[in-house]
C-alpha cells in the first residue's frame, strides 16, 4: 500500500479563521490580517482492493467568477491560487492511477477546496457524511457558503453512515476496506459531520484530517480554528486526536498543514502532550 500527498494548489485564508479569536464568521470579516499561502492536499490511497481518494483538493473553476461570487465570504475572505496541471486528475494519471482506478473517493467534508476536483472521477463511488450533504446542498447549500451549482450534474453522493462503533477515542467509525486498514471516523469540529480517515500502515496510523486543524501545531496545542460551530466540540475532537497519537504511532496530516507531505515521506509521528490544561 502507497499514500500519496496531492498538492492542488493554495489558498489563502484571515488568520482569525486558522486560529479562532472570537465568535464565527464575525471575527473573521473582522480580521485585517491573512495566513501565508497554505497548500491543499488531498490523498491517494493505493490499496490492493482499488485506489481510495480522500478529498478531491482545488479545481479551476474555483477561479472563475470569484470576484462575482455573491456569498460574502467567498468574494472577500478567501484567495484560491491553481494551475490546471495542479488538478488531482491530471496528477493522478501522472501517477499512473487512470479515472477508472479510483474505487471510492471520501470527502471529509463538503467545503468548496474538498470536493471542487469532483469532475475528474465520474466513475467512483463518492462518500460524504449524511450530515454534510444535506446542508450543503440546494439553494440553502449556496447561502450557507457552499458550492452546490458547481458540483457535476452526476453527482449523487452516497450517504456515509459510520455504524461500525467506536474507534478508539473516536465514537463512530467506518470500514473502508475488507482489511479494515483504512477507516473513516467521525471527527465534528470545523464542519458538525466532519470525518476523517485512517490508515494503518505498517507499524503507523496515517490520519488524514481534512480541517480538524489548519496545522498539527494548533492540533498538539488544543487551539480550535474560527469557523466550527461549537468550540467545546471542536476541542473534544483535537484532545481525541491526541489521546489517539500517545496510544499507537500516529502521523497526522490536515489539508493545509505545508509540513504535511514531509511528515508522510519522514514519517514524522505526531508527540502529543498528556495533559492540557482547559483544552479539552
Amino acid at each position: 500500500m502507497r499514500v500519496h500527498a496531492i498538492r492542488t494548489g493554495s489558498v489563502r485564508i484571515k488568520t482569525a479563521q486558522v486560529e479562532g479569536r472570537g465568535h464565527g464568521l464575525a471575527s473573521i470579516f473582522a480580521d485585517r490580517d491573512w495566513s501565508d499561502w497554505l497548500p491543499t492536499f488531498a490523498w491517494a490511497i493505493e490499496h490492493e482492493e482499488g485506489v481510495i481518494v480522500v478529498d478531491t483538493g482545488q479545481a479551476g473553476h474555483l477561479l472563475n467568477g470569484h470576484g462575482r461570487s455573491l456569498h460574502p465570504f467567498f468574494r472577500w475572505e478567501v484567495y484560491f491560487r491553481v494551475e490546471p496541471e495542479e488538478e488531482i486528475g491530471p496528477q493522478l494519471r501522472s501517477l499512473g492511477i487512470g479515472p477508472r482506478d479510483v474505487k471510492r473517493v471520501v470527502l471529509t467534508h463538503l467545503h468548496m477546496d474538498h470536493d471542487a476536483g469532483l469532475v475528474h472521477f465520474p466513475h467512483s463511488e463518492i462518500l460524504a457524511a449524511p450530515g454534510e450533504i444535506d446542508p450543503a446542498s440546494g439553494l440553502m447549500g449556496m447561502i450557507r457558503g457552499y458550492l452546490p451549482q458547481r458540483w457535476p450534474n452526476w453527482f449523487n453522493p452516497v450517504r456515509l453512515e459510520l455504524d461500525d462503533g467506536p474507534f478508539g477515542p473516536f465514537t463512530a467509525s467506518k470500514r473502508l476496506t475488507r482489511m479494515g486498514d483504512v477507516v473513516a471516523i467521525a471527527t465534528p469540529g470545523h464542519t458538525a459531520d466532519h470525518l476523517s480517515v485512517l490508515v494503518e500502515d505498517g507499524d503507523a496510523t496515517l490520519f488524514l484530517a481534512g480541517d480538524t486543524s489548519y496545522n498539527e501545531a494548533l492540533m498538539l496545542a488544543g487551539k480550535v480554528d474560527g469557523v466550527g460551530p461549537n468550540a467545546k466540540v471542536s476541542a473534544a475532537t483535537l484532545s481525541a486526536i491526541r489521546h489517539l497519537a500517545e496510544k499507537r504511532p500516529t502521523i497526522y496530516l490536515p489539508t493545509h498543514d505545508p509540513e504535511s507531505a514531509v511528515r508522510l515521506a519522514a514519517r514524522q509521528l505526531a508527540t502529543a502532550p498528556l495533559e492540557l490544561g482547559g483544552a479539552a
